[in-house]
């Protein structure tokens, strides 16, 4: 393949990327937590810069909540225990709640919606709804990387005598552990975020350390969000 060939193709996955609504969102929240650090809450342009991003990241999420009340009331995957079927669906609920108040946050944000008063109780129980659905959300991560776990110590057993990384199914197990894995590590970071918005221990989760937080969880975001390149062609 040539170099203007691999540069087409690379320029395909950066525009199916930044053709995704979710991708342009984790750009700007990387943007909005970045310019939260550089300013540790104190007035200027990297604070300006958090406020009109974090508003503007909020016409991204409009309706979004549906997709997690579609979620919750859709069937568990067959032979998911029991207390992973109630988180899972716990942290569906905790966020679609989240994504759906946080409209209206966005409806008093523009002035649209006059009581100031009421969007910032709103805005405050919205974040405890997504500090809810982290704790769900790194539970569940917890619980199926253990079953994963398991399933994988039981098929290195029959596989003992061949090489396992040779074996799809053992590969793909892997793959998904090192996929949930990245996913505990996210949503244990935006615990800490979701802490440090409420000003829950404003001395040790001071504006830096959820600037410095939200924008590795951000990074995070836009790595899981890649696309898959394509498979070569065999001649």
């Amino acid at each position: 393949m040539g170099s203007l060939d691999v540069a087409r193709a690379e320029l395909a996955l950066a525009v199916v990327y930044l053709n995704k609504a979710e991708a342009r969102d984790k750009i700007c929240r990387a943007i909005q937590y970045g310019s939260k650090f550089l300013s540790n809450g104190q007035p200027g342009t990297a604070q300006n810069v958090d406020k009109s991003t974090s508003l503007a990241r909020k016409v991204f999420r409009l309706f979004k909540f549906i997709n997690d009340l579609h979620a919750l009331i859709s069937p568990a995957a067959p032979g998911t225990p029991l207390p992973l079927v109630l988180l899972g669906k716990s942290k569906n609920a905790l966020l679609s709640t989240f994504l759906f108040l946080d409209q209206i946050v966005w409806l008093g944000r523009t002035g649209i919606y006059k009581n100031k008063e009421r969007t910032e109780l709103i805005g405050r129980i919205s974040l405890f709804c997504w500090l809810g659905s982290s704790v769900c959300t790194t539970l569940v991560e917890i619980g199926e990387i253990g079953r994963l776990s398991a399933s994988m110590k039981k098929l290195e057993k029959e596989l003992k005598n061949t090489n396992k990384y040779k074996n799809e199914q053992y590969r793909s197990k892997l793959q998904k552990s090192n996929e949930r894995s990245l996913a505990l590590v996210k949503s244990a970071i935006d615990l800490v975020v979701a802490v440090g918005l409420l000003q829950l221990a404003p001395k040790k989760v001071t504006p830096r350390v959820t600037g410095a937080f939200g924008f590795t969880s951000s990074l995070i975001s836009c790595y899981q969000l890649l696309p898959s390149p394509p498979k070569a062609k065999t001649p």
